[in-house]
């Protein structure tokens, strides 16, 4: 009896064995490889699938080659931002394809076919993320169907046009901070030379958290530290090979990131639970995000009574939070240092956008009526997308050129 027990337990083992070694070798080739010949079959073009990596060892060198470049101050940056790419629409077309490890990706450039694929949602779905950067990438952003549709529109009040109006003075305040340390490093002479980029990206770090958590902004900026650690952590993760269950072991990388996500949870959960009880006993002021999103959770809670499908549980508020301010920091910084770069280059616009701001404002703090009857200085031009969370901190563009004469 002991003999065919022995073979049976050797039989699953090489079964099991073979199972994995199967899967494995679909995975790391000939998967990627089927779909390689069907994307060529449809007209698309691009590298040769390499093992494993795919082009992520090459886009990683071409980055880090461009980076070591100096800076050129014009408008063609796509070599230096994403410079594999650039080389990839050179070589293969826009109809391309690029490896990220065993997964293509398809590069779509042609603005119709953009729009198509943006409305049928339902065809074709956000992509499902790497497990941990799901710690980072979250709420809105991520979420389908009916989810989506639900946050959505329990989010859509905080945008609307009364609601950025209340915002207002949170923008102009965080504005007028960073102007007044400029003066104060400015010499006699009323010139110095001064590295504008980490102010911009406190400054936008200070809206959001304004505009976010009013009177806890201070809690906010913490949140904000965090997450730009975990941001860069996840960056890392993207330009590494997926390896499914990675995520598990306790790798350096693995613990900060949770860790972090840990920290941001615990000062948010108390942030809410703070303005909960505030907003119940009737003291908490609602024209800040947080504030307008509970307020919306709780109408929607006492209009449909305890139903799970309304409102915003804990953790949903949590999430949207958390895409609120990574959504909204970085893009907006660097738009505006480039704003700033390309005014320092076309001081004739510069001259005019000045001229054009004192003659709206004067001497006077900017109000929203003001801020719509700029035409060079304008924020018309800018397309607002919820999804995005970009609205509110592109109006600090505005905010900082009305600022004295010598801001810009």
């Amino acid at each position: 009896m002991e003999l065919p027990l022995k073979s049976i337990a050797l039989t699953i083992v090489i079964v099991t064995v073979l199972t994995w070694a199967w899967r494995v070798l679909n995975w790391v080739w000939l998967r990627p490889k089927k779909l390689e010949k069907f994307l060529r079959q449809q007209g698309l073009k691009g590298n040769s699938y390499r093992l494993l990596f795919g082009d992520l060892k090459e886009n990683s060198i071409e980055l880090k080659e461009a980076k070591a470049r100096p800076l050129s101050l014009d408008d063609d940056i796509a070599i230096r931002v994403n410079p594999f790419l650039h080389k990839l629409v050179n070589d293969y077309g826009k109809n391309s394809f690029m490896w990220f490890g065993p997964t293509p990706r398809v590069n779509i450039m042609n603005p119709d076919k953009i729009k198509e694929i943006f409305t049928r949602i339902n065809d074709f779905q956000k992509v499902n993320s790497i497990p941990l950067a799901r710690l980072l990438i979250v709420g809105l952003a991520t979420l389908e169907g009916e989810k989506w549709a639900k946050h959505r529109k329990l989010i859509n009040p905080a945008f609307h046009q009364e609601k950025l109006k209340l915002m207002l003075p949170a923008f102009y305040l965080s504005c007028i901070e960073i102007i007044t340390k400029w003066e104060k490093q400015m010499s006699v002479e009323g010139s110095s030379d001064l590295d504008v980029w980490p102010y911009l990206a406190n400054l936008t770090s200070d809206v959001i958290s304004r505009t976010a958590f009013g009177s806890s902004y201070e809690e906010g900026r913490r949140i904000f530290q965090l997450q730009a650690e975990l941001a860069e952590l996840t960056m890392q993760v993207f330009r590494s090979v997926h390896i499914p269950g990675w995520r598990f072991l306790p790798t350096k990388r693995n613990r900060r990131m949770k860790e972090i996500d840990k920290e941001i949870r615990a000062s948010l959960m108390g942030i809410i639970k703070n303005r909960e009880k505030a907003m119940k006993a009737g003291e908490a002021a609602n024209n800040d995000l947080l504030g307008i999103l509970m307020e919306t959770s709780f109408r929607e809670i006492e209009e449909h009574g305890n139903n799970k499908n309304v409102g915003f549980s804990m953790n949903d508020v949590i999430e949207e939070c958390k895409l609120f301010y990574f959504a909204g920091q970085e893009t907006t910084s660097v738009l505006l240092n480039w704003t700033m770069v390309l005014l320092s280059k076309h001081q004739d616009w510069q001259e005019r956008a000045r001229q054009e701001v004192l003659q709206v404002f004067g001497n006077n703090k900017p109000d929203y009526d003001g801020l719509n009857h700029l035409k060079i200085v304008s924020t018309k031009e800018i397309v607002f997308d919820i999804d995005q969370f970009d609205h509110i901190n592109l109006s600090c563009v505005c905010m900082y050129v009305t600022g004295p004469d010598d801001t810009l």
